[in-house]
């Protein structure tokens, strides 16, 4: 309401300006931490204990899972290098069978044979062949150890040889091939070995850091 003047009441215009002036936000206050012993404090350690428990629990899970696709992963390489095993070990007895066949014939026969006998010694030594090829495709591998070390993880010793030319522990006779499956022994092979000999060298063992610091 204006006066006789004219002019709006002081108070009008006090309010107006009041308006008109620029609008400054407040500050934001974090709300104070809760006392120690109260509900809120007490709720807030529980929800934290109960999130590094599940959180625990995710990555026992998660490591579990992983253990779990790594022995699935490697059962199944298993199964197919070695599901064979023991159908393997009954082929080897044809494949002994063969060799046998061709052993028992000496060399001036075989020289001295026929033609029909030698095509039948060749259908054999052609059949062993292709029976080892077949086996070798499905990882089963024949092993002559002849002229190695004595190893009880590969070879079975039969008797000893005397023989004086070679270290002892030599293998010098093969009585039965051996065969691997994959990296495992399917049928160790049967030796002879020798002895008498000088002993076998030891094995060079590497230079250690400390002597070539030394020299």
């Amino acid at each position: 309401m204006s006066d006789s003047n004219g002019q709006k009441p002081k108070e009008g215009r006090e309010t107006a300006a009041q308006d008109n002036e620029p609008k400054v936000s407040k500050p934001y206050i974090m709300p104070d931490e809760p006392e120690e012993g109260s509900a809120e404090a007490v709720a807030k350690e529980l929800l934290n204990k109960e999130l590094g428990e599940t959180r625990d629990r995710m990555l026992r899970t998660l490591a579990e899972m992983e253990n779990l696709r790594k022995r699935t992963s490697r059962e199944i390489s298993d199964a197919r290098a070695y599901g064979i095993t023991a159908f393997a070990r009954d082929v080897l007895d044809i494949a002994d069978n063969l060799q046998r066949a061709l052993d028992a014939v000496p060399a001036e026969a075989k020289a001295a044979a026929d033609p029909g006998l030698k095509a039948l010694i060749e259908g054999v030594e052609l059949t062993e062949r292709s029976l080892l090829n077949t086996l070798e495709k499905n990882g089963v591998k024949k092993f002559d150890p002849t002229g190695e070390r004595f190893d009880p993880n590969f070879q079975q010793a039969m008797y000893e040889v005397p023989d004086p030319s070679v270290p002892a522990g030599t293998v010098v006779q093969v009585v039965q091939a051996g065969y691997l499956i994959g990296e495992r022994v399917l049928r160790p092979a049967l030796v002879g070995v020798s002895k008498g000999g000088a002993k076998p060298a030891p094995a060079p063992q590497p230079a250690s850091p400390d002597s070539d610091n030394a020299a």
